[in-house]
């Protein structure tokens, strides 16, 4: 277990005198974390590794995560959080072709913002298992879940089974191609234009205006 305690030569926040942070913060631990895991595997990504990327101490980052485990929780809660936020102001929309079309922008974004953690999961599974198993809920549930509700919510009500599914391939499309095509937009915001006009095309509905 990483749970060394902060030495005589560290700051209140367990930093080494002297030596500043290059980022503290809970967003930035997940961001350190997941880019390690890319590289080296989660298996093979150690705490001590993601203090010195970090460039602090491992017990200042024993501080805010005790383990491996509570980064990947913490992350996939947030992920949780969002859809679950999206999910709902869907709910409290009208049932038009307009709210389907803005469910899928701010779905892309979500996926924009959270495409690391959705590689984490696509490359990591036999730890995601176990991992999204354990605690009070069972987060693979949870996000199949969140899956149909969104798809409910962009068929619309009492939609026919053609469009439900035409709803489904649209949301599949949006995580698919981001992870598949991120490297290869040439501007910023390119990927997300063109995934968000295809994912619209899919559900049958106008892409929002710009």
């Amino acid at each position: 277990m990483d749970d060394e305690a902060a030495s005589p030569g560290e700051d209140p926040q367990g930093t080494p005198s002297g030596r500043r942070p290059r980022g503290d913060t809970r967003e930035r631990i997940q961001s350190v974390a997941l880019e390690l895991f890319a590289e080296h595997g989660y298996e093979k990504t150690s705490l001590r590794e993601i203090a010195e990327r970090l460039d602090v101490t491992k017990a200042a980052l024993y501080y805010h995560f005790k383990s491996k485990e509570d980064i990947v929780r913490s992350f996939t809660e947030d992920y949780v959080t969002d859809l679950d936020a999206l999910i709902a102001w869907g709910a409290a929309q009208p049932p038009t072709e307009e709210t389907r079309g803005l469910l899928l922008e701010r779905y892309s974004v979500i996926v924009g913002h959270r495409l690391g953690v959705m590689r984490f999961l696509e490359q990591n599974q036999a730890a995601v298992h176990q991992l999204m198993s354990e605690g009070q809920r069972d987060r693979q549930k949870l996000f199949r879940t969140q899956f149909e509700r969104l798809c409910d919510l962009l068929a619309g009500p009492d939609a026919p089974l053609r469009d439900r599914v035409r709803a489904s391939v649209a949301v599949v499309s949006v995580g698919i191609s981001c992870l598949l095509f991120d490297k290869d937009a040439g501007a910023p915001g390119e990927l997300h234009d063109i995934v968000l006009e295809t994912a619209c095309e899919l559900a049958g509905v106008k892409p929002p205006a710009a």
